[in-house]
């Protein structure tokens, strides 16, 4: 029971029992950054009260200059506070470094302190009204930045006995005589020292931490939780096109199945021919990796068009344009992106003849319509897709390649349409009217783009 106490109270769920080793490194990942921002913000707290005391007219009072030490104080943790963002930028600041910044914080702040009754000539319960003491609080909320409960705590621990020292030497006598006294008015208008008031003060350093640190430890639940949907998300976001990914993450309300939407888009179909006969011949790991390469150099030439992956069929590669984000140049985008992968086909089989390697060739074809877009799966298991004649059609027309013994073709309505939306292309392509297209009833007139 205690060790889960711990483990919830200092590592918010978050040890390493609990979360894979990714998630763990995304954390230190963020925590490093953190250490970066908190050695700025103690340099900048620095650079603002040294100003602060500068331009500003002293308290009145007798002071022994002599003993005015908040100048060497303030530029001695300027010091430390630059070799401590060195460090943290270089990534090079251990877990015991971090323990000993808290003491050197508490430290010198205390040390500060202690100088007052000195520089004022006041017996030592003086400085125990000293207003100074407020920056603990601000030491003890930086470290919250790190999202680690267990220094939050430690600097809480460390502060109230810093004041707790402070409080003994004033009642000890050694700076002075402490006036100890019980009454509430005389601690307040005098040097007297009410040690009840002293205990109050370490106990609202206490409690302030054990706040902060349950807050801490509750938001560090929620940074593990984040970081672990995000790592996630960024794993599962490579299982799905960019488009898709942002749907899904932008979407108002639960994506459920069955529901579409009307779009009038352009389809890309590409096919690498002779890969099945290729892979009997090849072994399981020289089998994916050329259908890497070929993915490789195809995927981003169709994103970079403003095409988005509908699915992977093996070898071949269903794109659309328009479905995910509708677009009013999908059919002149589809047909800029297949002048790119048949560019690229081309320099990769010249690359596979230099190597020794039987070279592959790409078959493709483009064709546009209205088609419904939208989530298909059983509730469980969803998929963003197309659905429509234009698909099918797609479909027919790559395979249509082989008759007409090119290796790019679109229709001539997809055609047409692509250059009212401003598509030129390279060269004039090869009008082929008049095809009959396998699976389709009627006539259709090709337009070659790559023969």
């Amino acid at each position: 029971m205690l060790s889960r106490f711990r483990d919830w109270l200092f590592d918010g769920g978050g040890g390493p029992e609990n979360v894979p080793k990714r998630v763990r490194d995304a954390i230190r990942a963020q925590q490093e950054r953190s250490e970066i921002l908190i050695g700025w913000t103690q340099l900048l707290i620095v650079l603002l009260v040294t100003a602060l005391y500068q331009g500003t007219a002293m308290a009145e009072g007798t002071v022994q200059d002599e003993f005015s030490l908040e100048l060497t104080v303030l530029f001695t943790y300027a010091a430390f506070c630059v070799v401590r963002i060195v460090l943290a930028h270089a990534r090079r600041l251990a877990r015991w470094m971090l323990y000993v910044s808290v003491i050197v914080d508490i430290a010198l702040l205390m040390a500060l302190i202690w100088t007052f009754h000195l520089k004022y000539a006041q017996s030592a319960a003086f400085y125990l009204k000293a207003p100074t003491l407020f920056y603990v609080f601000l030491f003890i909320a930086l470290r919250a930045l790190r999202f680690e409960a267990r220094f939050v705590v430690f600097t809480g621990i460390v502060a109230a006995a810093g004041w707790a020292g402070l409080t003994f030497y004033a009642a000890s006598g050694l700076g002075g005589p402490p006036n100890v006294t019980h009454n509430y008015v005389e601690y307040m208008t005098s040097t007297a020292l009410l040690v009840g008031a002293e205990v109050d003060k370490m106990i609202a350093i206490l409690l302030a931490t054990a706040v902060l640190a349950l807050a801490i430890s509750r938001a560090r639940h929620l940074l593990v939780r984040s970081v672990s949907e995000g790592v996630a998300a960024h794993d599962l976001s490579r299982f799905f096109d960019p488009g898709v990914a942002a749907r899904i993450r932008g979407a108002e309300m639960s994506i459920r199945a069955g529901e579409g939407e009307l779009r009038d888009v352009a389809i890309l179909t590409v096919d690498l021919r002779g890969f099945t006969r290729l892979s009997t011949e090849l072994a399981p790991a020289e089998v994916m990796k050329v259908l890497q390469d070929y993915q490789r150099r195809t995927c981003p030439l169709i994103a970079a068009a403003g095409g988005s992956i509908d699915k992977f069929l093996g070898d071949g590669i269903l794109a659309s344009f328009g479905a995910v984000t509708p677009s009013p140049t999908a059919a002149a985008d589809a047909l800029r992106a297949a002048e790119a992968v048949m560019e690229a086909a081309t320099a990769w089989a010249v690359e596979r003849r230099a190597a020794g390697l039987p070279p592959l060739d790409i078959g493709l074809a483009a064709s546009s319509g209205r088609v419904v877009f939208g989530a298909v799966g059983d509730g469980e298991r969803l998929e963003f897709t197309v659905i429509g004649d234009a698909v099918n059609f797609a479909a027919k027309l790559e395979k249509h390649n082989k008759v007409e013994r090119t290796r790019a073709i679109t229709d001539g309505a997809t055609y047409a349409l692509a250059e009212r939306q401003g598509y030129r292309p390279a060269a004039p392509p090869e009008r082929r009217p008049g095809r009959q297209v396998g699976g389709v009833g009627e006539s259709v007139d090709i337009v070659v783009l790559a023969a």
